[in-house]
């Protein structure tokens, strides 16, 4: 992709600005999200993908309920039982975890595979076949996606992919619980993200797609996103308004940005390539001039930990339109709502049968 070249997808490449679906994709009904409930139950999170529309609608629902009454579902998970495995380090992701089932009746048993990965001492075949007589759901963070998919497919019990190569669901399920929080709804917002087409560039893209936003991705030529992640992305907003918009200008991306998001420009087991990309992405840092090119209201967003003052500044991270703390803060309520879903706790209050998201204009009209 050239320095000047902007693909778009799903929008109206004649004008560059895309289409806005009018009718609200949130849960309309208590059978509706019941339904929504009851096909979860039971089912594995390793991508955004694996998701129907109106199944994250519903996990999206329920992370504001929980956040809003956790007292409604504190007993909901009694006595179940979670086991994670990391093969990477965790701040956010094992501990929100850990209190999310904790709070809810259930107990949490973490193992450390960071010298030893998942498969190594036995065959993941036989590691979930040991698992499921024991536990009742089993959280992930690995390096290799395929040790996930391989685990969810010979486990009887619910897996959730809680980091890997190819994705990162939970922070994107969370960052846009925390957008719909600030913007209201995350139907027919501008999101620009500026860096590596990573795991939660991965992740971001479908679940943008799922939610009806509109989703800007500038990277430098041979970083980008993966081109099947692409095309799931395409395939899912085609159906709820969104739109995919790939650059290499971050400047291109971020003009008129409701929401700029980064992330560190080298993942956890690229190490080496870290003297390798520092100049490439130098270009891509998220600073006070980039930001002031967004809307005025725009926030600036992070999944942490970052590399201050390398793809952001100290003045953008710590400034008032920073809300990355309040991302950190919502992965407890989303990866409650998840693990709700696939345990069969998920219920709706009435205090949230109106959440209405009205899909938001875009600047641009």
């Amino acid at each position: 992709m050239s320095n000047d070249k902007t693909l778009i997808f799903n929008g109206r490449p004649e004008n560059g600005q895309p289409g806005l679906r009018a009718t609200s994709l949130g849960i309309q009904s208590d059978t509706a999200f019941h339904e929504a409930s009851r096909r979860l139950e039971g089912r594995d999170l390793c991508s955004i993908g694996d998701l129907a529309v109106d199944e994250m609608a519903a996990i999206m629902e329920l992370a504001h309920t929980v956040k809003a009454h956790p007292e409604d579902f504190r007993t909901a998970l009694d006595a179940k039982q979670m086991v994670l495995f990391f093969e990477k380090a965790s701040l956010r992701t094992r501990l929100t975890f850990e209190a999310g089932i904790n709070t809810t009746g259930g107990n949490a048993i973490f193992v450390d595979q960071t010298q030893s990965p998942l498969g190594e001492r036995e065959p993941l075949a036989d590691v979930a076949r040991n698992l499921e007589r024991w536990m009742n759901i089993i959280v992930l963070r690995t390096y290799a996606h395929e040790t996930i998919t391989e685990l969810a497919t010979y486990s009887r019990i619910p897996v959730i992919n809680a980091l890997s190569d190819l994705e990162h669901p939970c922070q994107a399920i969370a960052d846009f619980m925390t957008l719909e929080e600030r913007f209201g709804s995350a139907q027919g917002l501008n999101v620009a993200y500026v860096g590596d087409g990573n795991n939660v560039c991965h992740s971001l893209m479908l679940t943008a797609a799922q939610l009806g936003a509109h989703i800007r991705v500038a990277s430098p030529k041979g970083y980008g996103p993966k081109l099947d992640i692409i095309h799931k992305a395409i395939e899912i907003s085609e159906s709820t308004g969104g739109s995919i918009t790939l650059l290499t200008d971050p400047s291109k991306a971020v003009a008129g940005a409701h929401a700029i998001y980064t992330d560190v420009c080298t993942s956890m087991g690229s190490e080496h390539e870290a003297t390798k990309r520092a100049p490439v992405f130098k270009p891509y840092q998220v600073n006070e001039a980039l930001m002031a090119q967004a809307e005025a209201d725009a926030v600036f967003m992070h999944c942490l930990p970052a590399h201050r003052n390398a793809e952001v500044t100290d003045t953008v991270l710590d400034g008032p339109q920073s809300i990355v703390f309040d991302q950190a803060e919502n992965r407890l309520h989303a990866q409650k709502a998840i693990v709700l879903m696939l345990l069969g706790g998920a219920k709706r209050l009435p205090q949230s049968r109106n959440r209405n998201h009205h899909a938001r204009k875009s600047s641009h009209g």
